[in-house]
């Protein structure tokens, strides 16, 4: 006789005395009421349930790490970058650099000549996600541009240069 809504039983005769405001025939407000508060309170253990069923059991498992000494290196003396071998990075030449206003950057065209600060013939930047890591001359191959590198900087300089 009763549909479910929302996981709550009401009888037609609830609704339609809830709707009038009043007493169906041969009952009283308190009836009502009453019917109406057996309605919430069916609600509320329906809701209870479902977060009680839609809670997920999670088990926790116990991982070993490798202990790593002082020097980042794993415990038996080894370094392993296996971890780190397939990140990808930014490598980038660098030829040289300059400041200029926008009203003259936006006066650049086609033929426009930028200056740098750098002299002809200076050994070009090689930078990795910015870092600067070497230095080299730019060479032709295949007729292709490439550079040779003459200078490497070392990873204490490198780690001097972050801070």
């Amino acid at each position: 006789m009763a549909d479910p809504v929302d996981g709550v039983d009401i009888s037609q005769d609830d609704v339609d005395s809830l709707m009038s405001g009043g007493a169906t025939e041969g009952g009283s407000d308190a009836d009502a009421m009453d019917a109406w508060g057996a309605a919430l309170e069916e609600q509320a253990d329906a809701e209870a349930e479902d977060v009680v069923s839609a809670e997920t059991v999670v088990s926790a498992e116990t991982v070993d790490f490798d202990n790593l000494n002082a020097s980042g290196s794993v415990g038996n003396g080894e370094v392993n970058l296996d971890m780190v071998l397939d990140i990808p990075v930014t490598i980038a030449m660098e030829l040289g650099r300059t400041h200029i206003n926008i009203r003259n950057l936006l006066q650049l065209n086609q033929g426009s000549v930028v200056e740098l600060d750098r002299l002809a013939g200076e050994p070009m930047d090689v930078r990795v996600n910015g870092t600067l890591i070497a230095r080299g001359e730019v060479v032709v191959v295949n007729e292709k541009f490439g550079i040779r590198l003459t200078d490497v900087i070392s990873a204490a300089e490198r780690i001097k240069n972050l801070k």
